[in-house]
């Protein structure tokens, strides 16, 4: 059968869009093969959630805007423990953060003079759960409309980490007097440690632009996700004293001189939030992205991708005390298209 030549660049452009949409984008991760599970949803209806974090295998969620601080129950039903003062829910800021140690609940918080966390003792019990008075841990963390940061996380080494955006000041990341653009490492009560890479200071590592999740594995490596600005997101091993390049570099730049990322991809494929480690993978929530990343410990140059859209965004994955992957959808938040139940939690039975 003789082929015309419109006929014969027809069937030649087609084969070129259909290679070229499974080609990773440069400098992306090979794609892998985790099996995706299924889901269950177990809790439904949350305003902008952005922070999950247990106390004796309860749950407490942050929702951003609305400042409050609720408890999920067994049954799923959300229960409000309590609103934090001083709240100014703005752009990206809000009620962010979460964590707990020790009965004592942490929150990181966008303020009317900036960023701060505080911390209140859990009281009560299940069900009738409340907060203390706060205590402030750290506060004059540079906030802004936008790259407030905002996880915390307590590492094995019992030390509190934060993660602190630029807050659009794009130098201050270099500016070792400056908070902004770094993660930070604090004692539980807000004290500079000992040991930390800078003397007197609470930076950590610098030379970041919105750094947004953290992680260890049982090793006690450090991972960390973080948001570019156009061209590259990134996952980064973090060290101490560390130089990531932002704004000098985004992504990969190979130059001897900071730390590159183990792998970027495009913003318009990630945006990550939260992150976990779990049975020998790093899991990441994406918000633009809409999907989980998944990067074996043992291959950190290869991912596998769950839920792509099927979830909408996605703020944050946590390790519940059951060994189970939570998941924060995040479709609430101005910049979503929420479904009917919205925003929810979803549970994960990985291994």
């Amino acid at each position: 059968m003789k082929i015309r030549r419109g006929e014969m660049l027809a069937v030649m452009t087609a084969a070129m869009l259909v290679l070229a949409a499974c080609t990773p984008s440069p400098g992306s991760a090979p794609v892998g093969t985790d099996p995706e599970p299924s889901p269950e949803v177990i809790a439904e209806e949350l305003d902008a959630p952005w922070s999950i974090a247990f106390h004796e295998g309860i749950a407490f969620v942050s929702e951003r805007d609305s400042g409050r601080v609720a408890e999920l129950g067994d049954d799923g039903a959300v229960r409000e423990v309590a609103v934090i003062d001083d709240v100014t829910a703005a752009g990206e800021g809000g009620l962010l953060g979460l964590a707990v140690l020790d009965g004592d609940l942490y929150t990181y918080f966008t303020a009317a003079d900036g960023n701060r966390i505080e911390r209140r003792a859990i009281l009560g019990a299940a069900g009738a759960l409340a907060l203390g008075p706060p205590t402030t841990v750290i506060d004059g963390i540079p906030a802004a409309g936008n790259h407030n940061g905002g996880r915390i996380a307590f590492g094995p080494d019992g030390m509190l980490y934060a993660t602190v955006g630029d807050a659009g000041d794009r130098d201050s990341a270099q500016d070792l007097d400056a908070l902004s653009g770094k993660i930070l490492r604090l004692t539980p009560d807000g004290a500079v440690p000992d040991d930390n890479p800078f003397e007197g200071s609470p930076v950590y590592s610098y030379g970041h632009r919105n750094p947004q999740g953290i992680a260890w594995d049982a090793e006690g490596t450090m991972y960390a996700s973080e948001f570019g600005q156009d061209t590259w997101d990134e996952l980064n091993v973090i060290e101490a004293g560390g130089n990531y390049g932002w704004p000098v570099v985004e992504g990969v730049a190979d130059d001897g001189d900071h730390i590159d990322p183990v792998q970027q991809w495009a913003p318009s494929d990630a945006s990550p939030s939260g992150i976990a480690v779990v049975d020998g993978r790093i899991v990441i929530a994406n918000l633009r992205g809409e999907r989980l990343r998944v990067v074996p410990l043992d291959d950190l140059a290869t991912a596998s991708e769950w839920f792509r859209g099927g979830y909408g965004r996605l703020r944050d994955a946590v390790v519940a005390p059951d060994g189970s992957l939570w998941v924060l959808t995040n479709n609430t938040d101005g910049r979503g298209d929420p479904a009917d139940g919205d925003d929810r939690i979803l549970r994960l039975g990985v291994g």
